[in-house]
């Protein structure tokens, strides 16, 4: 089986602790569909469309579905990310953010406030 990306071994040992216990039928092999999930979102595919090596698209997103709203992957990104320590630098992509079209004038009304250290123009 020649799958496209796979978590090393290490990786899933760092994020197994935060997975929820099995209950009953044992689970798929979480180091495939874990890197199914990974793969998916990476790529911005559909489900549907996740390569066959990963297993059923319907598994992938059944365990993408039922472990997002049990807060499985907020709880493994809090606990990897406190692990690192604090971070010297803090950056936000603002590709997401949407401003209306009169927010760029409202730092020469005076409405918003200049936190800058940059020179003013004149």
């Amino acid at each position: 089986m020649d799958v496209p990306f796979l978590l090393s071994e290490a990786q899933m040992r760092r994020i197994e602790p935060y997975f929820p216990l099995s209950h009953g039928v044992p689970r798929v092999d979480d180091r495939r569909i874990v890197s199914g999930i990974i793969y998916v979102i990476k790529h911005g595919l559909m489900w549907r469309d996740a390569p066959k090596e990963y297993g059923p698209h319907k598994t992938i997103y059944n365990r993408f579905i039922r472990w997002s709203r049990l807060g499985v992957f907020n709880k493994i990104f809090a606990g990897l990310a406190a692990k690192g320590g604090k971070p010297d630098q803090l950056m936000i992509d603002a590709t997401h953010l949407k401003a209306h079209r009169t927010a760029a004038s409202l730092l020469k009304k005076g409405m918003f406030p200049d936190v800058s250290d940059a020179p003013k123009a004149a």
